[in-house]
């Protein structure tokens, strides 16, 4: 999912062997391991024996905006499944089946007519906001409206579909979706107009930039005042450089296990400013029952040993990569930016992440197993489908033939151990090509906000990208496309700056093909994605695994492949 903000595992090759599959509970089939107990699948009878406790969490920083339709973090989408509900939601269960979209405001899956470009939904009665206040008709009306009054990340490629989109995209303060959401108080009713058929919109409303908020919330980004909450818990307090408070919400009452099961600890503490050698600690110690950071190398082998019952290790669909921004020197020449993908060793960026159990190498932006995917590997040595070593001679020549050598070269990553080691690697390597390469390490609370801007005049970064919904077009069209690039804007998610109309054009037409067969989109999607790389806007480098480490005082340990792991459904007592 989102798609910013994300954990990796930072290790030294050699301690990270320690971390074996027989070593660490793995929900690499769907299922997870527990310490205390054998998972659940998120749907049987809540076990009211398990109910109470604090859940203690920790974080080198926060994530910035607490508002769900501003904030695109997993470290925060994955509290959401939790706080906040949309019209539809995710399955809260292990595995594959948490891509399911089931109701969750709604008492059903959308009535779909209009050759699949009208929606209908009825929303369940008695629903009570955190505030007290009813949810009604308006809200849902008003909070699709407020995604494109706060400008939110996904307003012109998730929601851009919706009848009035356009107007609302040009002049967001005015937005009213004329024609495009409307509700009907009597018959409690909400209806949605799309342009065209979306066979993803369900996905879209599953997500967080889709939930209802009360209509009168701020029309402008909340920050860190939290909005009220229709779930199971409400932020009772959060204050981004200490700490985030989670309590129960007195009004809800549970209406669907699939969609929103009732939680399980009677409060969630998370705090921010810990040092991930302390996280680990604190954990061990039982002083904390969960890390959000990557464990440090010299801590992965005892994890791996002593601990081990508590380590989990999970797949993911994701891909670490560095932006070079096309529209600012010396990447606005493709020579430039192709060199960048031929100098990288991606072995080296696996043995700094964690070592061949926790990442393997990427070369396409559809990571391995995900729709659309074909082994492609432009840049490697040698030619062929997978990546298998740096061309640095190569790399150089283009360099050179592209007279940009002797630049300089920013090279802007999130300040925790694991970005920061990669981004001395680049810094080397940038270094070696002829350019001069400064690194500028941000905190993880503003970094990924802060590449987004045009204004910063960003060159090069690395994040990383982790998917919304099981979809291609998550990837390439929220990444690459023209809609996603806002030049001047915190929440510009296309942030290598590039627009190819002729590429755009194809998108479109592969959204429009997956209308009636996936099948062929997904081939157009593979070929849309290789277009891509011969233009070199970024370098796929990894595809990671996640480690999540839980201390003893957790049970029924759940991985949503959607949102990860189910942090309401942990037992604490």
């Amino acid at each position: 999912m989102s798609r910013s903000t994300r954990r990796g595992a930072l290790a030294a090759a050699t301690v990270a062997l320690a971390l074996t599959a027989a070593a660490c509970s793995s929900s690499d089939d769907g299922s997870a391991g527990s310490p205390t107990s054998s998972s659940g699948s998120g749907t049987g009878a809540f076990q009211s024996q398990h109910k109470g406790g604090t859940l203690k969490l920790v974080a080198h920083a926060a994530a910035g905006s607490f508002d769900p339709q501003v904030n695109y973090t997993l470290q925060y989408w994955q509290l959401y499944q939790s706080m906040y509900d949309g019209l539809l939601a995710f399955k809260k269960v292990n595995g594959q089946a948490s891509f399911t979209v089931v109701p969750d405001l709604a008492t059903a899956l959308p009535k779909i007519t209009n050759g699949g470009k009208t929606y209908t939904f009825t929303l369940r009665k008695g629903i009570t906001f955190s505030n007290g206040k009813a949810l009604t008709t308006d809200d849902v009306v008003a909070s699709f409206q407020r995604i494109f009054k706060v400008s939110s990340p996904t307003a012109g490629t998730f929601y851009n579909g919706i009848v009035g989109a356009d107007a609302c995209l040009k002049k967001p303060a005015s937005c009213t979706l004329k024609g495009g959401v409307t509700g009907d108080a009597k018959a409690n009713t909400v209806t949605i107009n799309l342009t065209a058929a979306d066979p993803e919109f369900q996905y879209k409303l599953a997500v967080p930039h889709a939930v209802v908020v009360p209509k009168d919330s701020p029309t402008k980004d909340a920050g860190t005042k939290p909005l009220p909450t229709t779930g199971p818990y409400m932020a009772a307090s959060y204050d981004p450089n200490r700490a985030l408070k989670l309590v129960r919400n007195p009004h809800f009452k549970e209406w669907s296990r699939e969609a929103e099961p009732a939680g399980y600890p009677d409060a969630i503490d998370y705090t921010f400013g810990q040092t991930v050698e302390s996280e680990v600690t604190a954990v061990e110690n039982g002083q904390a029952d969960w890390m959000f950071d990557a464990p440090p190398a010299d801590r992965l082998n005892e994890m791996g040993t002593k601990y081990a019952s508590q380590v989990h290790v999970n797949p993911l669909t994701a891909f670490w990569y560095a932006t070079l921004n096309v529209n600012m020197a010396p990447f606005n020449n493709k020579l430039a930016r192709q060199a960048i993908n031929w100098a990288v060793d991606r072995a080296a960026v696996v043995r700094l992440y964690g070592g061949t159990n926790l990442a393997s190498p990427a070369c396409t932006i559809l990571p391995a197993g995900f729709p659309g995917h074909v082994d492609s590997c432009d840049y490697t040595k040698g030619g062929g489908t997978t990546w298998k070593a740096a061309d640095l001679a190569k790399a150089k020549a283009l360099v050179k033939q592209s007279g940009t050598a002797g630049q300089e070269v920013g090279i802007v990553v999130q300040d925790d151990d694991v970005n920061k080691s990669i981004g001395q690697y680049l810094q080397s390597l940038l270094t070696q090509l002829g350019y001069k390469a400064k690194l500028k390490p941000l905190s993880g609370n503003i970094q990924f906000t802060y590449i987004q801007n045009t204004k910063n005049k960003v060159q090069l970064a690395l994040t990383s990208w982790y998917q919304d919904y099981p979809a291609a077009s998550d990837f390439l069209n929220v990444l690459l496309s023209c809609a996603s690039f806002h030049p001047g804007s915190d929440s510009s998610i296309n942030i290598s700056g590039y627009c190819d109309k002729g590429v755009d054009a194809k998108m479109h037409a592969a959204l429009k093909t997956a209308e009636t067969d996936e099948k062929s989109a997904n081939q157009q999607w593979g070929a849309i994605d290789q277009q891509i790389m011969a233009q070199s806007p970024v370098v796929p480098l990894i595809n990671p695994k996640l480690i999540d480490f839980t201390s003893t005082r957790v049970g029924n340990y759940q991985f949503s492949k959607q949102f990860y792991m189910l942090v309401s459904q942990l037992w604490v007592k």
